[in-house]
């Protein structure tokens, strides 16, 4: 094997402390936008940098299976939130007693309320029907697709940028609203748009649905179970 050239190699030199405190503040204040979203318009700019920070995100076998649908239509994102409003009616009555009116008193008003919305797709025959490293796990396109949102929603962050992730639908009809083929899959429909503040929590700790689980109860020692200190 011929050694790879210098000019395709660079150093893995640890971050400063100044950009170590930049990138975990991004991870440790990201948060779930619902209704907080200011009408001001999103700038294209800030969108292709959005987008190119989603691209670079890993891929199983480099097969990069995403596609954003950026999605700014009147039309089309009232026609959205109709969609979701139905399954959130269905989704309210899957809780019982006090969870249901919890439920509903959240409000998850983003798809109206903020500018822009992106929906990122993964397409499983991007690269092929053998992909590398999707040959014993057929998910991993949808996996590689999820750390795309993930480097969109700490680039959003790091440019102040409120995103809320859509999951409450239909795939069925978000696919007929933006002419989506069928053998494509809906990962995520993000809302996006600039907000005044943030919780310092998230949201769903600050008004009592779920706690953040403490991390030592979540780490393991070389087998499941296993606790570090044991």
């Amino acid at each position: 094997m011929q050694p790879e050239p210098q000019d395709r190699l660079v150093r893995a030199d640890a971050f400063s402390s100044e950009e170590r405190a930049a990138v975990y503040r991004a991870i440790e204040t990201r948060r779930d936008v619902r209704d907080q979203f200011l009408p001001k318009p999103l700038p294209d700019d800030v969108i292709v940098r959005l987008l190119a920070a989603a691209h670079n995100a890993p891929s199983v076998g480099f097969m990069q299976p995403w596609n954003f649908i950026v999605v700014r239509d009147e039309e089309k994102r009232s026609a959205a939130h109709r969609a979701f409003q139905r399954a959130n009616e269905e989704a309210a009555l899957m809780f019982e007693g006090p969870a249901r009116d919890t439920y509903r008193s959240l409000k998850l008003e983003g798809i109206r309320k903020a500018p822009v919305s992106i929906c990122v797709t993964c397409d499983p025959t991007r690269a092929g029907k053998v992909v590398l490293g999707r040959t014993h796990n057929p998910r991993m396109d949808a996996f590689s697709t999820v750390c795309a949102v993930q480097n969109l929603w700490l680039a959003a962050r790091a440019e102040g940028v409120g995103v809320g992730w859509v999951s409450i639908f239909h795939e069925r009809d978000i696919k007929a609203v933006l002419g989506i083929p069928d053998h494509i899959e809906i990962i995520a429909w993000l809302c996006l748009g600039y907000v005044d503040t943030l919780y310092s929590e998230p949201e769903l700790a600050v008004k009592g649905w779920r706690q953040r689980l403490p991390l030592d109860e979540l780490v393991f020692n070389d087998a499941w179970g296993v606790r570090p200190d044991e």
